[in-house]
């Protein structure tokens, strides 16, 4: 099976964070597809009913970091 795989890093602030993880939330609540737009390209992704959830935090003496999941 061919691993494919779109990884995006950049900074933003807290709110605009919040906002992009409200739009995901909303979009798993209302709908069984989850939709990212990048580089120009449309991704479309069917979520069944279930999911696994896997909520991490690391910290670190300068750092912190939350990473949340989904598998399916």
């Amino acid at each position: 099976m061919e691993i494919f795989e779109v990884e995006t890093k950049e900074t933003v602030g807290r709110e605009e964070a919040a906002a992009r993880l409200h739009a995901l939330a909303d979009m798993l609540a209302r709908h069984n597809d989850v939709e990212f737009e990048r580089g120009g390209m449309r991704f479309t992704l069917h979520v069944p009913d279930e999911v696994q959830l896997k909520v991490e935090l690391e910290v670190e003496s300068d750092e912190r970091e939350l990473e949340i999941e989904l598998k399916w």
